[in-house]
């Protein structure tokens, strides 16, 4: 039961919720320059405190190459990379990780502050503080998945990359949860059953595709099979089956037509919702949401296609990427407009 004088909403805190979901976008966009330049191995060690400091002498410089120098993707993949090569994949892998330390000051510091002067409605703390300790945990799990590739191969394993993303589109997605919760205020609302079970089926499909979406940016699936909408001329591309269940996370060809599925599957599902919206009216914002969602979807497809018949360029990977966060971004939106809707969400019946 809410008490008297008790903060049911803030706007201040709905701002920084929301800046630091900005603040995760960035931190996915520079993942992606980060994996794409092939610099994610080039820090090789972890140090959450000291690591914020780059070397800054030129001994400093040859010391970290030379611990580059030690694991196979050197050995293997950039056999005499010159120092000032190293320095520039060794920037990227800098300013990721710098990223990650500020967006973990920047929820900190003002979440304490929001909650010692009692800023913060009080059902949103505790989902703070679950936001703060998966922070915590994506930091972890980043250097989980760069010992991966410091001994036995020359790039991260596909499944801890596409764990340290999966999370990373979590907090995210959490942040503008918490954001529009925080702006609104709470409302007792009792959603079309129908509807809020599509609208949740969507945000999952939408986090699915993400993930598998991962899986071909750390196997390099996107390198192969360049042409569409075929596979090499095949519908099926030929699968290495000998690796067991974990051709799923590792053959290439394989988590290609995964990802292509994936995408036909939430495209027309996007699709269809969306045109429901409109036959059904669909008010309280869930249509404009519903049809802003399903644009995106149609965006990243092409995106998508145009990425993989250029053998995936940096920059239209980055912005693959970058769209694919937004897609989820708006998925959460929707479906938290229909969660909030009141017991009519139609302002009529369906259209003929």
């Amino acid at each position: 039961m809410m008490r008297i004088g008790e903060v049911t909403h803030s706007r201040s805190v709905a701002i920084w919720l929301f800046v630091c979901a900005v603040l995760v976008f960035a931190m996915v966009v520079v993942g992606g320059a980060t994996r794409l330049t092939g610099s994610g191995l080039s820090i090789t060690e972890w140090k959450p405190i000291m690591g914020a400091i780059p070397p800054m002498t030129h001994a400093h410089w040859l010391e970290a190459f030379e611990k580059y120098k030690a694991i196979p993707q050197y050995q293997l993949v950039n056999a005499g990379m010159t120092l000032g090569e190293f320095q520039g994949i060794f920037w990227w892998e800098w300013i990721h990780r710098l990223l990650g330390r500020l967006i973990g000051i920047a929820f900190a510091v003002p979440f304490l502050i929001f909650v010692v002067f009692r800023i913060m409605p009080r059902r949103l703390v505790l989902r703070c503080a679950i936001l703060l300790g998966l922070g915590g945990l994506q930091g972890l799990i980043g250097w989980w998945m760069v010992t991966s590739g410091l001994s036995e191969r020359v790039d991260v394993a596909p499944e801890r990359l596409a764990t340290h993303l999966g999370l990373a589109f979590i907090i995210f997605a959490g942040l503008i949860w918490a954001g529009l919760e925080a702006w609104s205020g709470e409302q007792f609302n009792r959603p079309s059953r129908g509807w809020n079970i599509a609208a949740n089926l969507l945000l999952a499909a939408v986090f699915i595709q993400c993930l598998l979406g991962g899986l071909v940016a750390g196997s390099k699936a996107g390198m192969v099979f360049t042409d569409w909408p075929m596979m090499s001329g095949a519908i099926f591309p030929p699968v290495e089956w000998g690796q067991g269940g974990l051709a799923f996370l590792h053959d290439q060809g394989l988590v290609q037509f995964n990802h292509r599925l994936g995408a036909y599957i939430l495209l027309a599902f996007g699709t269809v919702y969306a045109v429901q919206a409109w036959r059904w009216r669909l008010s309280e914002g869930s249509g404009a949401a519903a049809y802003a969602l399903a644009l995106s979807l149609w965006l990243q497809a092409v995106l998508g296609i145009l990425t993989l018949m250029h053998a995936v360029p940096i920059t239209l990977g980055v912005v693959h990427q970058a769209v694919a966060a937004l897609v989820l971004g708006l998925a959460t939106v929707n479906l938290w407009l229909v969660r909030r809707a009141r017991p009519r969400i139609f302002n009529s019946g369906p259209r003929s």
